[in-house]
This record gives structure tokens, C-alpha cells and sequence, in this order.
């Protein structure tokens, strides 16, 4: 049998799960025994099975810096930059590019700044270990251990690969960052131990069952390979974005192909070839016009400002996308051990039986511990202590420390007048069983043990003996948990009142997790993990049911990493974004799989690598604070685009109007580069706009945002055709001629100008979904760059800067014409918003969507759409 093949079968837990097997079953599947293996057996399966270490495919730098020159989009910036070249438009193709290589390079950079999972759980492997070959112990790399090898395992190392103990009093673990246990675990012969835990107490000897990416550590980065692999709701977003202005833009540029061949060849017959050129050069105007060349420059910009302001908050963005997921998450799915636990024992209200004071019991149980223990257990109860002096008065002659098998500590110790006592601590039942109390003592005793494990506690019987062992008196039980963190409750509040569900999902016990729950106001229905998932369920593809359970459950206990990956998938199939927060290996597959994975403070780097938001400060308090700076981001995002594709379809419905209606192209190939300069540019400042923080989850809604903006960029086009109409009617008006006179390049330089404040007046419209005269107002770096855009406008028309000089006059009248056009956009914008509300206007296909998949959910998607 293979190793693969004994992981499937721990998996589908068989007669060969190595893990549950007796050790002679598994000594005979390994071909090994308890003196190890010698130096050839170790080389020949070192060949078969692979190194101890993880094996990742690596994706070269080349290979991710070219994947932002690909996408609807960059295809359309591509596009427009080749026929420049082409075409010999030297200032066209500069512009072009530089806005290219610069999304292309920051959002590079930015991904180079995030840590890479599988690395950093490599860095988790033990770097040496002691192994047995050749019947002698040596130090030798982890890398170069092999399955059927015997290792030594001391205090404070970390366990090499997967073992079962083999040799030895016992030994205890810490595995909290592998299973998310609060506390170390005691291990005897015949049980198992986890690649990259801990030892905190004892020796032992273990033989190894499974190495590298077939340990239970290599199967967790299994699935942090394997989780988040799908695009993002922003890049789908901007995908569906690009989509639609290519399609538009194909439609626009047939129909005018279609009327210049028709006139060139129909009309003005005989047609020559190279008219052909006065067709490419008219659908090269139209392809840069139809393209939001600064779309992702500003996005970019706009998402890294905004990365600026939550690290100033303690939060670290690894992935600039993960912005926008945490603006519309709808569940927090929290791990209680360090996250909203301090991950320290202390002393509940002590039980008291045969003491006669708190403080006796509690001076007890410190007497029975360890002095200078890291032992969890040992500190909380000498951390009890009102005066930790009051062991100065006492001399311990005699330790036994615990072990898996007795399950209690005893100190034989002498008081300062010389008295000798002996102190014991230990598994409650152990410890009742020991005293042999009378029945009624002994059915109290286990009441109250009862009873503090239906409340989540842990419970430590105390006793005393003053004969030396011969009788022990029962002084009471000490109760202990792990105690949420000081603000840990205000913050699940604050959390419900932004829209969040939170969920906690804990390795812990259901019953300690209840409690903890309870305690925060996040519930008490905690499902058992493993009575969801079986081992052999395909964790990709669960079952409407599991579905449905995982959604109406208030948290889950006893879950392993596969577990917590599966809660993440679950979720977000029911329709929902989902947010991760964690801090060991365990989280790391759940962390990647989430749309916003949040490595809280104290986190291991394996967490950190998988996370798309890394919190330096403790708590959860952070996340509300991320989660209001990401909310006004995204409001951000979403006014740039909204105007952003409202005047490109002005632009390009423009041109193709004018051309067919009166031959005439209302906008020269310079002109479409400045307005991509005069308007783009300044519009970066939208990322320090103000903006009102939404209450609930926001999102991508991409067919309600480009209803929005169709029907704006309609009033657009209507705005700025009716100023050439106004145009071509002055150029056949003597009247009008006599007055002021214009010519065909000047109603050219009036439309540019109109589109340039125009568009910048659309933005002051469509940034606010209130009236464009409501608060908040413009931020001061949006409102002076447009403002100082519009003083350059004015002046290079009115000087005649790279278009024909135009009258003050006219200028003057146009941004008449303009301001009263304000008034008419506020009002439509408002009216549609509210008949959109009311549901008047909505057309079927719209309502469809809002309903979704998922009705339970439908309302929350209505009420939050971000346009």
C-alpha cells in the first residue's frame, strides 16, 4: 500500500486508517517495527514517497504581471493602442500606454507585497528531527523523514510529520494552530500526533505514518492551494462592465463602417481605396472614445488610497479586490480561540465541598501545580491566587506531574510550622473516586461536574491528605474557560448593527462554544461539525441541505480544517459574501476560500499568507472600523463608473449621431485624447471623496448599475446632441452668423467643451443619491482638481490651445446651458431612483435578479444595491 492510498484510508476511516489502527497493524502496513529503519530502507523510501516537505506549483513573476494585460477591458486599451500605432498616432498610442503599464505595474506591486500561503506553510515544518535508523538516534533534516521511520519528540520541539506514539511515559501537544483546541493535549502509546504541533511536556517516541502534502498540516495546504481560485465580484464586475461597452461599442462601429461605405461607395461613387484610411481614423476616434482607459487606474488608485487609510487603522491589505468583498459581506464567520477569546485560562466561581474558604480550595489546587509551569491549567489556577505570596510559606518536597493515564498532579508539601500535607488536582471523576465520598457527596460532586460542562466549563477536582496518601479529603471543583475578549461583545453588536450575521466556528467542544456564544449575543445553536460533513462528503459539492443547516446555524465546534473550508463554501453557494477571521494553520484553507479572509493580531503566517486583510491590532474592533472605510470605497468605485460608462455612451452615441445625421464628426481624434485627460485624471481624487457610510452590506449589482447609467448616459446624449443641434442651426442661421460668427471646427471645440463640464457636473449629479445640493459635499482635492480642470478647459478654448479658438460668448453661454442641465439630470436622477424603489419602473429581468436564488436573501440584496 502506498502512502496516498493509507491517507485516502484515513479518510474513509477503514480497517487501514493508520491513525486508529493498533500499532502492530500499522508496524506491518508500514514494513517497519519499533527500531526504526536502516539508512537504505529510509533512501528507497524517500524515492518512493517524496521529501517531508510541501510541494507547490509555482507561478513565475512574468506570468503574473501579464495577467492585467488580460480582460475585456485591456483588450479594448490594446486594441485602440495597436491601431495608433498603426495609424501613426504617436500622442494617442503614449497615452495609451502609460495608463496600461500603470494599472499593469501597481496592481503587480501589490501583489507582490502579499505573502504566499503554501510559503509560509513550509516555514511551519520542523527544520530537524530525531530519528532512529540504523539502531543508533541522529539529528537530521525533517525533510529527510520517511514513513515507517521512528523520531524522538522532547520538550519544544515541533512534531516532524503525522506519528502515532509508540515509546514513552507521555507527552503533551499544542496543536490549537492545526485544530483550533484551546489547550495542549495529553498523548499515551497508540495515540496520534499532528505535523507542526508542539510539544509542551514530556518525551516520547513515535513512529511516522504519513509525510509532506499527505499529513494532516499538508492536506490543510492542499486546500489553501485549492480554495479562492474564481474571480472576484470586482473583476467580475469589471468584466461585465467591459462587456457591455464592447458590445455597444461593436454595434456603434458597424453601424457607422455601414454609413461611410454606404456614402463613399453608393453616394459619392466612384470610391477610392484610400478613403479606407479617413474610416480606420473615424473608428479609431470611436474605439477610444468608446474605452474607459482609465477605468482600472482609478479603481487601482482609488482601492490603494483606501489600503492606506485601513493600515493607518491596524489593517493590512494583501489583495487590493478583498476592498470591495468586505464592503459587501454579509456573514462573519469568527474562530473563538484568540479571536474573540484571550486564549488564557482563568478561574470561574470554585465549588466548594470539604474547604472551607475559596481561598483554601484555590491554594490547594496551586500547591498540587507545577512552580513556574507554562502549563495553561497550572497558571489559571496560581494566577486564582489573591496573594501569590501565600506559597512562600509553603515547601514542596515531592512532584508527580500529570500524565494521560492518572490524570492528576500530587505535590507532597510542609507548611511553615513543619506540618506535611499532600495536595492533588486532577479530571473531577479521577478525583471523586480517589476521596471515596459518601453517595450523596459523590452524586453532588457529579451534578456540579455535569453541570458546568453543559455551560461549556472545564471543571478541576481538588484534594488534600494529611496521612500520606492513605485518605483524601474532597476540598471542591475549580471551574475554568477561556473568557471572551473586553470587547468582544460590543463588537458582534456593532457587527449586527452594520448587517453582518456572525457565526463562530471554533474546534472547541459544541457545549464551550454555546457558552462563549451565549455570552457575546451571537446564539446558542452550535452544530457538532462532524454531524454535517462526513470524511467521505466531496466538501466542493454539498447537498441544498448541508446547505440550509450550515446557513440556520449559529456557529459550529469540533471542526477541522476541511470542516471550516466546506462552512466558507456552503455560505457563499446560499448566495452570501463571506468574511473569515482566524488566526491559525487550521484557518488558512477558510481564510483563502472566503471572499474577505482576515487574519487577526497574533496571527501564525500561514494565516496571514492566506488572508486578504491582516489585522496588527487585537479584537475584532478593527473590522467594524475596515469595514466602514471599505463601505465608503466602494460608494466611491461606484460613482466613478456610473459616471464613468454615462459619458462614454455620451461620447460615443455622440459621434455616431453626428456622423450619420449631418456627415459631420463632432469631436476631433485630440480632442477624444483630452477629454480622456481632462476627464480622467482630475476624477483620481475621487478616491478622497466624502460619502455617506451605507448601514447595510453593498455590493455589485452590474445590471441595475448599468440601468443607472444607460439611462444617465440617454440624458447625456440628449444634453449634448441638443448643444450640436443648437450648433449645426447657428452655422445655417444668418441671423445668428450676423451676431457671432462660427464655423464647423468651432462647433466642434463648443461640443468638447460642453462634455468636459458637463461630465464633471455629471459627477456632482451622480455622486450623491440624494440631490446634488444635499451633504456630504465634494471632498476638497475632487472639488479644486475639477475645478482647476474646468479654469484649463475654459482657458485653452478660449485661446484656441489644441482646438479652434471659441468666443467668450459662447463659452459663456454654454456653461449657461450647462447649469440648467444640472437642475434637469438632478431631477431625472431622483425620479428614477425613487420609482426604482417603489419598484414602478423596474423591468421583469430586473426584478428577477433582485429576487435571485435564494429568497431568504433577496430583500437584503434589493435594499443595498450600491447605485
Amino acid at each position: 500500500m502506498n502512502q496516498d492510498n493509507q491517507r485516502t484510508s484515513v479518510r474513509h476511516g477503514s480497517a487501514d486508517d493508520l491513525e486508529k489502527a493498533s500499532l502492530d497493524t500499522v508496524y506491518q502496513l508500514l514494513r517497519t517495527s519499533a527500531d526504526g529503519l536502516t539508512s537504505a530502507e529510509a533512501k528507497a523510501r524517500l524515492e518512493k514517497y517524496g521529501r517531508n516537505e510541501l510541494v507547490d506549483k509555482e507561478i513565475s513573476d512574468l506570468e503574473k504581471f501579464l495577467r492585467f494585460f488580460w480582460g475585456p477591458i485591456a483588450w479594448m486599451i490594446e486594441a485602440a493602442a495597436v491601431l495608433s500605432l498603426l495609424m501613426g498616432h504617436w500622442a494617442d498610442l503614449t497615452i495609451i500606454l502609460v495608463l496600461l503599464l500603470y494599472n499593469a505595474v501597481s496592481g503587480f506591486w501589490q501583489e507582490r507585497k502579499a505573502s504566499n500561503a503554501l510559503a509560509a506553510l513550509k516555514a511551519g515544518l520542523a527544520p530537524r528531527a530525531t530519528v532512529l535508523r540504523d539502531g543508533e538516534f541522529s539529528t537530521i533534516d525533517a525533510a529527510e523523514i520517511a514513513p515507517g521511520d521512528v523520531v524522538r519528540i522532547k520538550l519544544g520541539e515541533i512534531v516532524p510529520a503525522d506519528v502515532r506514539f509508540i515509546d514513552g511515559e507521555y507527552i503533551s501537544i499544542d496543536q490549537a494552530a492545526l485544530t483550533g483546541e484551546s489547550l495542549p493535549v495529553s498523548k499515551k502509546i497508540g495515540d496520534e500526533g499532528y505535523s507542526g504541533s508542539i510539544a509542551k511536556k514530556g518525551e516520547m517516541s513515535a513512529v511516522v505514518i504519513a509525510t509532506g502534502n499527505n499529513t494532516f498540516f499538508g492536506r490543510t495546504a492542499s486546500l489553501v492551494a485549492s480554495a479562492g481560485g474564481g474571480a472576484s465580484h470586482s473583476q467580475q464586475a469589471t468584466t461585465q462592465i467591459g462587456d457591455f461597452l464592447i458590445t455597444i461599442s461593436v454595434i456603434l462601429c458597424v453601424i457607422l463602417v455601414g454609413f461611410e461605405l454606404y456614402q463613399d461607395i453608393v453616394v459619392k461613387h466612384p470610391w477610392e481605396w484610400s478613403e479606407l484610411a479617413d474610416i480606420a481614423r473615424m473608428v479609431l476616434v470611436l474605439l477610444i472614445a468608446s474605452i474607459p482607459v482609465a477605468m482600472p487606474t482609478v479603481i487601482t488608485v482609488t482601492n490603494s488610497l483606501g489600503a492606506q487609510n485601513l493600515a493607518r487603522k491596524k489593517a493590512i491589505v494583501s489583495r487590493l479586490e478583498a476592498i470591495e468583498e468586505l464592503a459587501g459581506v454579509d456573514i462573519l464567520c469568527s474562530d473563538k480561540t484568540g479571536t474573540l477569546t484571550k486564549n488564557i485560562l482563568s478561574l470561574g466561581d470554585p465549588i466548594l465541598f470539604a474547604a472551607k474558604s475559596a481561598d483554601e480550595l484555590i491554594l490547594g489546587g496551586a500547591l498540587a501545580s507545577e512552580t513556574g509551569s507554562e502549563d495553561a491549567i497550572d497558571k489559571a489556577v496560581s494566577g486564582g491566587l489573591k496573594d501569590p505570596k501565600a506559597l512562600d510559606g509553603y515547601r514542596v518536597t515531592r512532584f508527580v506531574p500529570f500524565d494521560p493515564v492518572g490524570k492528576r498532579t500530587e505535590a507532597d508539601v510542609i507548611d511553615a510550622r513543619g506540618t506535611a500535607r499532600r495536595y492533588t488536582k486532577g479530571a473531577p471523576q479521577v478525583i471523586i473516586e480517589l476521596c471515596r465520598l459518601d453517595s450523596e457527596t459523590e452524586v453532588a460532586a457529579n451534578k456540579t461536574v455535569a453541570d458546568l460542562a453543559a455551560k461549556g466549563m472545564r471543571a478541576l477536582g481538588i484534594a488534600k491528605s494529611t496521612d500520606q496518601g492513605k485518605s483524601w479529603s474532597f476540598l471542591g471543583i475549580l471551574s475554568m474557560l477561556d473568557p471572551p475578549r473586553d470587547d468582544s461583545k460590543a463588537t458582534i453588536q456593532q457587527a449586527k448593527e452594520h448587517g453582518l450575521r456572525v457565526k463562530m466556528v471554533t474546534g472547541d467542544d459544541v457545549a464551550i462554544g454555546n457558552q462563549i456564544s451565549g455570552q457575546l449575543g451571537m446564539g446558542t445553536h452550535l452544530v457538532a461539525a462532524a454531524d454535517l460533513f462526513s470524511k467521505d462528503m466531496d466538501m466542493d459539492h454539498l447537498s441544498a441541505r448541508v446547505e440550509e443547516c450550515v446557513d440556520r446555524a449559529d456557529g459550529f465546534g469540533r471542526v477541522f480544517p476541511e470542516h471550516k473550508y466546506a462552512i466558507v463554501k456552503a455560505l457563499q453557494e446560499r448566495g452570501l459574501v463571506v468574511a473569515m477571521t482566524g488566526d491559525g494553520v487550521n484557518d488558512a484553507p477558510a481564510l483563502k476560500q472566503a471572499d474577505c479572509g482576515i487574519a487577526v493580531s497574533g496571527a501564525t503566517d500561514a494565516a496571514r499568507a492566506a488572508a486578504a486583510l491582516i489585522l496588527t491590532a487585537p479584537g475584532l474592533s478593527t473590522i467594524i472600523d475596515a469595514i466602514d472605510e471599505a463601505r465608503k470605497i466602494f460608494e466611491r468605485i461606484i460613482n466613478y463608473i456610473l459616471f464613468r460608462v454615462t459619458m462614454t455612451l455620451d461620447i460615443m452615441f455622440v459621434v455616431v449621431l453626428a456622423t450619420v445625421c449631418f456627415n459631420f464628426s463632432p469631436l476631433t481624434p485630440v480632442m477624444i485624447i483630452l477629454l480622456a485627460l481632462l476627464d480622467d485624471i482630475p476624477i483620481m481624487t475621487i478616491a478622497y471623496d466624502n460619502t455617506l457610510l451605507p448601514k447595510e452590506p453593498v455590493r455589485w449589482h452590474i445590471r441595475r448599475l448599468l440601468f443607472v447609467s444607460s439611462f444617465m448616459g440617454l440624458m447625456a446624449v440628449t444634453q449634448s446632441f441638443g448643444l450640436l443641434l443648437i450648433g449645426m442651426e447657428w452655422l445655417s442661421n444668418p441671423q445668428w452668423q450676423s451676431w457671432i460668427k462660427l464655423t464647423q471646427e468651432q462647433i466642434q471645440t463648443a461640443v468638447f467643451l460642453q462634455i468636459v463640464a458637463g461630465g464633471h457636473l455629471l459627477l456632482f449629479v451622480m455622486r450623491s443619491r440624494a440631490t446634488v445640493f444635499s451633504r456630504p459635499w465634494p471632498a476638497a482635492p475632487l472639488f479644486w482638481a475639477i475645478v482647476g480642470t474646468q479654469i484649463f478647459a475654459v482657458t485653452m478654448c478660449g485661446f484656441g490651445w489644441f482646438v479652434s479658438a471659441l468666443p467668450w460668448t459662447i463659452i459663456g453661454l454654454v456653461w449657461l446651458y450647462m447649469l440648467a442641465w444640472v437642475v434637469v439630470l438632478d431631477w431625472v436622477k431622483l425620479a428614477l431612483y425613487s420609482r426604482m424603489q417603489q419598484g414602478t419602473c423596474r423591468p421583469k429581468w430586473y426584478a428577477r435578479f433582485l429576487r435571485g436564488r435564494h429568497p431568504a436573501h433577496a430583500a437584503a440584496r434589493a435594499d443595498n444595491a450600491p447605485a
